[in-house]
């Protein structure tokens, strides 16, 4: 691995290309619906994921054997990434991969403020991004929302959740501290890229991360009942809002749900919107929008091979493939009927 030097675009894709060829497929995951977590595992044990099953099912064993098995496994195959990536390549893609050390922050500051154990943050922890095990311990050490800012203090997190941390006492609720999070990484994130048609398409699939991220929290803001301004929550970047008019859509869902229809993203939401309008939940809304943002990216991806675009695909298919089994495994567990376990997948 280098930062410096030429990069090796060509040789990246063509690891990623194998991959994607192991990823789990709908048959596979009709399979796993019907399966208990024991026999999920036992499934695993013949995948992809065998190493981990084997290495830590002699200290777990059901859900917490999968969960353990998928993040160790996702954290492996993120960090080969950067292992084979040099120069410009390798930015891109340790850049992108900070969005797990934002979903560890957000995963401790969670786990503090509810009070879990150490154990059970521990858990859902992904260790893909920047921080190294020894400054994760020091996260997971944190009793205190204030202790967990404090031991992100030089971190490029550090001066935004502090910044956060009035509005998260006045309100006493975490949506302040984990918008400061979310708007940092994307901050980083488009900071300094440079211009080329290739890094323009990734450009563009950010922006629509960004619409969708916004589009969602504005949805769960207009539900929520709550009196929290949305403008102060806003995360630049994105195309399809301004944070001057964000409070207006929110206060009036139907104009809200209006402005994402007729945006270049309704196509594709149209049938999601109609089942939004008529239903009173956004989870299948939520699943639709992770899923046109698969899509989305797998076709930037098919237009350009050999660039970031299909590394990011793989990045956001391989997340995708964990949150299902962790669904799959969560749902039986909980007695869910295959039906509602379905509802829980997002399938390209």
């Amino acid at each position: 691995m280098s930062t410096t030097g030429s990069s090796n675009p060509e040789y990246v894709n063509a690891r990623v290309r194998a991959r994607r060829a192991a990823l789990f497929n709908d048959d596979e995951y009709r399979k796993l619906v019907r399966m208990g977590p024991a026999e999920i595992a036992r499934y695993m044990e013949e995948s992809e994921y065998k190493r981990e099953i084997n290495e830590l099912g002699s200290r777990h064993s059901g859900v917490d054997l999968i969960e353990y098995s998928l993040n160790r496994n996702l954290a492996k195959h993120f960090n080969d990434l950067l292992g084979f990536s040099e120069g410009r390549i390798y930015d891109l893609i340790a850049r992108y991969l900070r969005k797990f050390d934002a979903w560890n922050i957000k995963t401790v500051l969670r786990g503090v403020y509810s009070e879990a154990s150490r154990e059970e943050i521990d858990t859902d922890l992904i260790r893909a991004g920047e921080f190294d095990e020894s400054f994760i311990n020091r996260l997971l050490e944190a009793s205190t929302i204030e202790d967990v800012i404090t031991t992100l203090d030089g971190t490029i997190f550090g001066d935004p959740l502090e910044a956060a941390f009035e509005d998260f006492e006045e309100t006493g609720v975490l949506v302040p501290l984990e918008n400061a999070v979310d708007r940092t990484f994307y901050e980083e994130l488009l900071a300094d890229l440079p211009s080329s048609e290739p890094i323009d398409l990734y450009r563009e699939f950010l922006e629509a991360e960004i619409d969708f991220r916004n589009a969602r929290n504005a949805l769960r803001l207009a539900r929520s009942g709550t009196d929290i301004d949305p403008a102060d929550y806003f995360i630049e970047g994105g195309q399809l809002f301004k944070a001057r008019e964000l409070d207006a859509l929110v206060q009036d869902p139907e104009q809200l749900l209006t402005r994402i229809r007729d945006s270049s993203y309704g196509r594709e939401l149209s049938g999601p919107l109609d089942e939004l309008e008529a239903a009173d939940s956004l989870i299948e809304f939520e699943h639709a929008l992770e899923s046109v943002l698969l899509k989305y990216s797998r076709r930037l991806g098919n237009v350009y091979p050999l660039s970031i675009c299909p590394i990011i695909a793989y990045i956001l298919m391989k997340e995708r493939e964990v949150e299902n089994i962790r669904a799959i495994a969560r749902g039986r567990e909980a007695g869910l009927s295959e039906t509602e376990i379905e509802q829980e997948l997002v399938i390209l």
